[in-house]
């Protein structure tokens, strides 16, 4: 029997892991970088150990130091959850070697399917050897990828070259193996996976489908079980093939095999070989326990013969610290609060904690299961609605906003629907009265005699920035309360202001942290009254629009090079995503403040390209 586990992983699979191991009273151990040193799963943990270094390279990456911290806090065995050394075969083995339990999959099954071409060849399919424009588009992958690095669309042929180079950077810095292929690149395909459980008695189970069609740069966004509207032979069928590819690797443990579904037909992409972010719908809708069937199994628990019966349907939304309208560019900060009514929330954050720069921006899954599909995209949808995040700028609006698609409620979307839909599902909707709720808050407790102030009977002006717009509101003090045109003023204090518009009345909950204000789910900015000066930056300054590492400059590219309009100078890497900094405009590079390795804050000048009048 196991007694304590190290989690080699951290953030909201890390916690997650530490929350099950709760519950069947196993003791657990945490590791954390210099960065997570207060982190939620570090806390939550029976005891933590630190991993000295803040880039993943020189802490979750890192094999031996992790297997020493087992060895040291008394651990049994090691759980890798998702990402990071989680699909390395060679720490699965040195977690072995060590005398530890690994809870994952065989080293020999890891390799099998570790490389995507290799995979393929398993299973049959070969990748393409050489590209004509015939077979475009096509799809660059990395060999060893995931989570969309090393990943490019190719539409014309001259670009290949260019995109092949690219995607091998990529997948060097992001997996230390260069290793690309090609294939073809299936348009408007649904992204339809299997959850599988094998145990080391010959039990293979297949539980199920799920959707991941909603993603962006080719990461997932929201999830469902089962996979919507699929015939029940497709279902059958890829169930049986996801049992295939168990079998032929002498699977153990949790694994998810990957298709691309078009016309009916199913196309194998890959199998990872370990637990995925969105298994908690497949939990939802199977009433298990993904994780705690895992240590079971890695003790040498048998499966029962078949797999419980599935019930309802369960969404799953990827709340992240991102901007969607500014190409989905992190965020870093305090999150004050987090607060997702009625669903399941899986976090790897809580109130007061910071986001950093160096790690993944997801903050939390917010998972609805209900009876029906229908009942489940609304259940989702309203918690969303309904919850307070403050903090960074996240895509909560844009969840919900997707959620309500029509494309979506009927289950007509594929692996495009950001590419066709992001600007109308990024088109700033503020609540136009959420400017006056601050103003109300701020004013409540304020005798209208004290401090510098117009004359009583003159309205007091608050100006906001809101989705990127002033706006200036005006309020009086009378003496029967509050007042403002065109609104009637119920109730207004620091945390709640009623207002009654057109006879219906509205509450707003107000919270305030420095300038920054959220009134219900609309953030807004508070003004200064006198503007301050700002940095005057040459025309055509290329500021980094996220704090991050440059990971690369353009070959060749040095002051006084010529450059194109839209032409990729240099790439900044932040959060597990890389970034393109692109020339505004044809014209003269005059200045390169970046050199790879150098890391930035955001709004630090990285270049300056001079275009002629």
């Amino acid at each position: 029997m196991i007694t304590t586990v190290l989690v080699a992983n951290r953030g909201e699979i890390a916690c997650r892991i530490v929350r099950t191991c709760r519950e069947l009273g196993i003791r657990t151990v945490a590791v954390h970088s210099d960065a997570d040193g207060n982190a939620l799963h570090a806390r939550m943990a029976d005891a933590a150990v630190r991993l000295p270094g803040a880039a993943p390279a020189d802490t979750y990456l890192r094999g031996d130091p992790i297997v020493r911290a087992a060895l040291a806090a008394g651990a049994d065995a090691v759980h890798p959850g998702y990402g990071f050394l989680s699909e390395n075969a060679d720490f699965a083995r040195a977690v072995r070697e060590a005398g530890l339990v690994w809870i994952g999959p065989p080293p020999e099954a890891i390799e099998a399917m570790a490389s995507k071409t290799r995979a393929k060849k398993l299973m049959g399919l070969e990748p393409l050897a050489t590209v004509t424009a015939d077979d475009l588009p096509v799809l660059v992958k990395a060999a060893a990828g995931g989570g969309g690095r090393g990943m490019r669309i190719v539409r014309e042929l001259a670009a290949l070259d260019a995109e092949l180079t690219a995607a091998r950077a990529e997948a060097l810095s992001a997996f230390g193996d260069d290793e690309v292929f090609v294939e073809p690149y299936v348009e408007g395909g649904r992204h339809i996976e299997v959850q599988i459980l094998a145990d080391t008695h010959g039990t293979v189970w297949a539980l199920g489908t799920r959707d991941c069609s909603l993603q962006r740069r080719h990461q997932k966004v929201i999830e469902e079980a089962p996979a919507p509207d699929l015939t029940a032979e497709l279902t059958a069928s890829l169930g049986a093939m996801a049992v295939r590819a168990a079998r032929a690797v002498d699977y153990v443990g949790a694994g998810t095999v990957e298709f691309l579904v078009a016309d009916g037909r199913a196309h194998f992409l890959e199998m990872n070989t370990r637990l995925q972010v969105e298994h908690p719908v497949t939990e939802a809708v199977f009433g298990i326990d993904l994780v705690a069937l895992q240590i079971r199994v890695a003790e040498g628990a048998a499966l029962d013969d078949e797999p419980p019966r599935a019930r309802g349907h369960a969404i799953e939304a990827r709340l992240y610290a991102e901007d969607p309208a500014r190409d989905w560019a992190p965020q870093t900060g305090t999150l004050h609060r987090l607060a997702v009514p009625d669903v399941r929330v899986d976090a790897g954050y809580a109130d007061g904690d910071t986001i950093g720069v160096h790690y993944d921006p997801l903050i939390a899954k917010a998972v609805a299961h209900a009876p029906t599909r229908a009942e489940a995209v609304r259940r989702l949808a309203a918690a969303l609605e309904r919850a307070r995040i403050h903090g960074p700028v996240t895509n909560r609006d844009l969840l919900v906003r997707s959620l309500h698609h029509e494309e979506f409620t009927t289950a007509r979307m594929d692996t495009g629907f950001y590419d066709r839909h992001l600007s109308e599902l990024t088109e700033p909707a503020p609540d136009p009265y959420a400017p006056l709720a601050a103003a109300l808050a701020d004013a409540h407790g304020r005798s209208r005699f004290g401090g510098w102030r117009n004359l009583p009977s003159q309205p007091q002006i608050r100006r906001y920035l809101m989705a990127g717009e002033e706006r200036e509101v005006r309020y009086r003090h009378t003496r029967t309360g509050l007042a403002a045109d065109g609104v009637r003023v119920v109730h207004a204090e620091a945390r709640l202001v009623v207002l009654e518009v057109d006879g219906v009345q509205r509450r707003f909950e107000v919270a305030r942290y420095g300038d920054r204000v959220h009134v219900g789910p609309t953030a807004l900015t508070a003004l200064p009254r006198f503007p301050e000066p700002t940095a005057d930056h040459a025309p055509g300054s290329l500021l980094a629009p996220m704090p991050g590492t440059v990971v690369r400059v353009a070959e060749g590219l040095a002051v006084g090079a010529a450059v194109r309009a839209g032409e990729p100078l240099l790439w900044l890497e932040a959060m597990k995503m890389e970034h393109t900094i692109t020339a505004p405009a044809a014209g003269t590079l005059t200045a390169l403040h970046a050199t790879p390795g150098r890391q930035v804050e955001v709004g630090a000048l990285l270049a300056v390209v001079h275009s002629p009048e």
